[in-house]
């Protein structure tokens, strides 16, 4: 049986709008997602932002796993006010 820390993984963002930010996620038959699909709040739009793999390295016995903005593939998130 394993044990509760083996189903956790931390998702680090290196760039885009989550830049800086980190989230625990959850190990997925024992693998991390190479792809993350994250929906934040945008001027109070849900927009859908993706991220890739770059690279993973263990951590105090804990797996990291770093991702990289896909701008191309996700929601703008600069605001587009048409009033302005």
């Amino acid at each position: 049986m394993s044990e509760q820390h083996d189903v956790y993984y931390t998702a680090e963002f290196i760039d885009g709008p989550r830049a800086g930010e980190a989230e625990e996620r959850v190990l997925i038959h024992g693998k991390h997602d190479e792809k993350l699909n994250v929906v934040s709040l945008v001027d109070g739009l849900e927009s859908i932002f993706r991220y890739l793999e770059v690279d993973s390295r263990e951590v105090q016995g804990k797996l990291h796993v770093r991702y990289s903005f896909n701008e191309s593939a996700s929601d703008p998130f600069v605001s587009e006010d048409e009033n302005e």
